[in-house]
């Protein structure tokens, strides 16, 4: 599948699969800017065009237990009419050491295709084995 991608600066770095087989494209941070809140954001300065029916999902890289951070939102969501730039953001975890500097790896982007949903409200739903077992249930 081609997936259209624009540089919105000349540093941006076109991501690609590390390896071969891989599931994410690696995503470069072309800056990085602080807030107030402790947030810590990660310009790709990349802009994408997610085809309909499609979803672009994003990931922490398995380098993110060396560093001092975890992704905010744990999967990024990137529907297909958004054109803006792809960013990352992260909060201070307390755990590790350092964090990403501009020009590492910071994420990884993974494009995948989803059904279109129609939920019908109901008064009852099918019973299962596990039926409300909640948190751990299936440990039991």
């Amino acid at each position: 599948m081609k997936v259209k991608i624009k540089k919105l600066a000349p540093t941006a770095v076109v991501p690609k699969y590390a390896k071969d087989g891989d599931a994410g494209l690696d995503l470069t941070a072309t800056s990085r800017r602080s807030d107030p809140q402790g947030f810590i954001e990660y310009g790709t300065s990349l802009s994408i065009e997610i085809p309909y029916g499609h979803v672009g999902l994003l990931f922490p890289r398995s380098s993110i237990s060396k560093v001092n951070m975890t992704l905010c939102n744990a999967v990024g969501v990137i529907d297909s009419g958004y054109r803006g730039e792809i960013c990352l953001r992260f909060k201070p975890a307390g755990m590790g050491v350092g964090i990403y500097e501009v020009g590492d790896r910071v994420g990884q982007l993974i494009i995948v295709p989803y059904p279109q949903i129609e939920l019908e409200e109901v008064d009852e739903l099918d019973e299962t084995v596990r039926g409300v077992g909640g948190f751990g249930s299936t440990n039991d």
